[in-house]
């Protein structure tokens, strides 16, 4: 039993050296989470000293507590749901007040609170931040229990929302001074991804059906694979949208270095044409394995015997620019070559070449 629990630990020390190595080395998903996490502290430490130390709150957590929450991959983020966030604190602390100054802080007023709270907050004005109403109120409720007369209770509940402030803008000046974050080779890794995942089903679709051996099994696992690949449109494009935003507002527009500027002045017009094309063209492919499948099922439910694919099927997956041209992927189309492509190289030119 000890000898497998040491086991254990060894492996997840030694899955955290591989995660700590990968961030070290690349500038993959493990460095900007590392980097994201090392900004946030940032943040937290300086928010809570500015409370602690030079205004010497009662609550200084609220101030760290808003500056982890808001500290975003993006600029962009971080500014659209700063205002949301102090504006859902600052609702939640009013209606506290107001009913706990008509009814007194009793159980009855507290319902009320809360109801009134979690009413507000599905305002969809206020988006993810709508949740922090209800939070906020709950947090002033406890404070206005533990105050002295009105007069505290009321530099009280301002000192919450001066701290929820504070924290605001120190996570966005953290934001974006240390290591603005840019997001670019985003978009390229998810059309990446996509690409690789479609040209492994037409790798393996290919010869099978050119050799006519496609069976059931083949068919089956075809068509759940091809399913399966919507994931990597929807990663693709929330890639994309994380590149965009990342442009917005960041300040190594105007004070990054040459390459890095160049890098901030790019568009995304080509990766979206690319994603749009590698999305028809999965449509095609998704069609296509569904169509094989249904066959097969069909002949096996019917006891008919399976006649051997013709030869021709198999070399139209793998002809150059032999694609169908009436659903508008044929040989120019730049998703099909992306897919069709990768072992040559072409996919990492096409993705590397989309921000223009």
């Amino acid at each position: 039993m000890r000898a497998r629990g040491a086991e254990r630990g060894w492996d997840v020390v030694r899955r955290a050296g591989q995660w700590l190595r990968r961030a070290r080395d690349g500038a993959g998903d493990e460095r900007r989470s590392l980097l994201l996490t090392a900004k946030s502290a940032v943040a937290a430490t300086v928010a809570w000293m500015l409370a602690y130390y030079l205004l010497d709150a009662r609550s200084p957590a609220f101030a760290p507590f808003s500056a982890v929450l808001l500290m975003h991959v993006t600029i962009y983020r971080s500014l659209a749901q700063a205002p949301r966030y102090v504006g859902a604190v600052t609702a939640g602390v009013l209606v506290q007040a107001g009913l706990v100054y008509l009814g007194g802080p009793d159980l009855f007023t507290f319902v009320l609170v809360a109801l009134t709270a979690l009413l507000i907050g599905r305002w969809p004005a206020l988006g993810p931040q709508g949740t922090q109403v209800a939070t906020a109120a709950f947090f002033a409720f406890s404070t206005y229990t533990a105050a002295g007369d009105e007069r505290d209770t009321a530099l009280q509940l301002g000192q919450i929302i001066l701290l929820v402030v504070i924290g605001s803008v120190v996570a966005l000046v953290v934001n974006a001074v240390i290591a603005p974050p840019l997001r670019y080779r985003g978009a390229e890794h998810g059309i990446h991804l996509l690409a690789d995942a479609m040209t492994d089903i037409l790798e393996d679709i290919a010869p099978v059906l050119a050799g006519g051996r496609a069976d059931r099994e083949h068919t089956s696992r075809w068509r759940s694979r091809a399913e399966g690949i919507g994931a990597n449109i929807d990663q693709a494009r929330a890639g994309l949208r994380t590149a965009e935003e990342s442009l917005l507002y960041n300040p190594l527009r105007l004070f990054g270095g040459t390459r890095t500027r160049a890098h901030t002045h790019a568009t995304f017009h080509g990766c979206a044409a690319v994603l749009s094309a590698l999305e028809r063209a999965l449509y095609q492919l998704a069609s296509l394995t569904r169509t094989l499948d249904q066959w097969r099922q069909e002949e096996q439910v019917l006891g008919l015997r399976a006649p051997s694919t013709p030869k021709p099927a198999g070399s139209v997956l793998d002809a150059d620019g032999a694609h169908d041209a009436k659903a508008g992927t044929g040989a120019n189309d730049p998703g099909w070559w992306c897919c069709r492509r990768r072992r040559s190289g072409m996919a990492k030119r096409s993705a590397a070449g989309c921000a223009s």
